[in-house]
């Protein structure tokens, strides 16, 4: 049996499968590139570590359960100006993730929230951070359930998991009679252990109408606000806008005067 008969068991056996899977064409490639045997070492390492590194983040993905992708690239900072390009992309480097930070993205619906929360969960991702995205809605009716269920520690261990969690859409619809109480149990959890990411159409002084508890809510917000980022979007929704665009929605008084 020569060396290429028993390269690739060997291969298959150090679980080096990119090198395994494309070794005539990575070799072929050091070859026309002329590498030392130690560049084309480290050419075979590089090729096998970026196999690697997409599979982690596929599976990453469909993890942390996100209803779309979005990038930070494809978000129109020219559309909203409210946000800062430059703050964006700080936040994308994730260290505020590695510190167990919260970000809390308000303004009202439409404004790209959504978006962005995807984008920079993504980006964590990327850096070798787990994350998790959900609904406030149904983060709380999970809650609920596994309360009534006795698998609230078990649920709570759960959201508490993640390196970052994403909760979106908060305030946007009526959270259950027991949501606050929940929900600090939660944050309490995560709580300068793990990042957290609010999206809301809500400031953060309507918090108590939110929850419907205003000793509980200042108590949630004590914690989130302690070591935090607060992003506030000005603007009209993206899809108002493209409704006007296409004259299925007239312009208010105010902005034909504009």
């Amino acid at each position: 049996m020569d060396a290429a008969d028993t390269l690739s068991p060997m291969l298959t056996r150090l679980k080096l499968t990119a090198i395994r899977d494309r070794l005539d064409t990575l070799l072929d490639e050091a070859g026309r590139r002329d590498l030392t045997l130690r560049e084309a070492l480290a050419f075979l390492c590089e090729a096998e570590i970026a196999r690697k590194d997409q599979r982690r983040i596929a599976m990453a993905l469909s993890i942390a359960k996100f209803p779309a992708l979005r990038t930070v690239e494809d978000y129109d900072f020219a559309a909203q100006p409210s946000v800062d390009p430059k703050v964006i992309r700080e936040l994308a480097t994730s260290r505020w993730v590695a510190n167990g930070d919260s970000v809390l993205l308000q303004g009202p619906p439409g404004v790209g929230k959504t978006h962005l929360a995807i984008a920079l969960g993504r980006e964590a991702i990327e850096r070798g951070y787990s994350v998790l995205f959900i609904t406030a809605l149904n983060l709380v009716a999970g809650l609920a359930k596994a309360q009534v269920e006795g698998r609230l520690e078990d649920r709570l261990s759960y959201y508490a998991g993640p390196k970052l969690l994403i909760i979106d859409e908060l305030g946007y619809l009526p959270l259950e009679k027991n949501a606050a109480n929940l929900f600090f149990q939660l944050v309490s959890r995560r709580y300068e252990r793990a990042a957290t990411m609010i999206t809301t159409n809500r400031s953060v002084n309507e918090w108590g109408e939110v929850f419907g508890d205003s000793v509980v809510a200042a108590a949630i917000l004590d914690r989130l606000l302690h070591h935090s980022q607060v992003l506030t979007i000005r603007g009209d929704s993206y899809r108002l806008k493209a409704k006007r665009k296409a004259g299925l929605v007239k312009p208010t008084l105010v902005e034909g005067q504009q």
